[in-house]
């Protein structure tokens, strides 16, 4: 078995036992290598948009022993509900992530599990889950070389729903252990941070009560 980042093996956790995984814009392939090694995967495949990744994958791939089927396209283009009831997007602005999943109809089928770890615009993310219907049935969160991250475990549900401020920066996770709470106090001081940028502001009174109220909530989420 090889050695992977404490990011990577958290999102191998929330694979399923037996699932058929793709993992999208995997990069070095050490993910889907791990998936394939610890025999808890039916099959698993990889896509890059680029060729230089997947040139790395495929030499690790093949120093590993892992059969992992590699395919060059964008997201998921040339991917099908047959290759994949289980799909990761880690590693990936929200924005793109939300594109990804976007372009792909087959991820409209509630027996496709997302696991998806956005590194910037998590907020962009949930609105679109939310506005279109994905369920976050699973939320952690994880610290890593001073940066913390969300990993969301997504469902499609059909039916869209509305999420208010808070839920919209730090989605379902509650401050029960010291990465959810380091998480929450990162939303809380940008928060903080933007209404006291904005308390000078006379044109903008609505957005600094915006996140006046979203700091003062996110402050009692944690306890005071």
């Amino acid at each position: 078995m090889i050695e992977i980042s404490k990011r990577l093996s958290l999102i191998a956790q929330f694979v399923n036992e037996g699932s058929s995984v793709c993992d999208v814009g995997t990069d070095h392939g050490y993910l889907p290598a791990f998936l394939y090694l610890s025999q808890k995967c039916k099959s698993v495949i990889a896509t890059d948009i680029n060729e230089k990744p997947l040139e790395s994958a495929r030499a690790n791939l093949k120093r590993l022993s892992a059969d992992v089927k590699l395919i060059l396209c964008d997201g998921l283009e040339k991917v099908t509900r047959a290759d994949a009831d289980t799909v990761i997007i880690a590693g990936m602005g929200g924005e793109v992530i939300s594109g990804i999943i976007d372009r792909a109809a087959f991820l409209r089928d509630s027996t496709v599990k997302l696991i998806l770890q956005p590194t910037t615009a998590a907020k962009e993310l949930r609105l679109y889950l939310a506005q279109n219907g994905f369920a976050v049935e699973q939320e952690t969160a994880l610290a890593e070389n001073g940066k913390v991250y969300s990993i969301m475990c997504v469902r499609f549900a059909e039916v869209p729903y509305d999420i208010d401020a808070v839920r919209a920066v730090i989605g379902i996770l509650k401050p029960d252990s010291n990465d959810a709470k380091a998480y929450i106090e990162k939303q809380y001081r940008i928060a903080q941070k933007c209404a006291n940028d904005l308390s000078v502001v006379q044109s903008k009174k609505a957005e600094y009560n915006h996140y006046l109220n979203l700091s003062e909530e996110l402050k009692n989420i944690l306890g005071g």
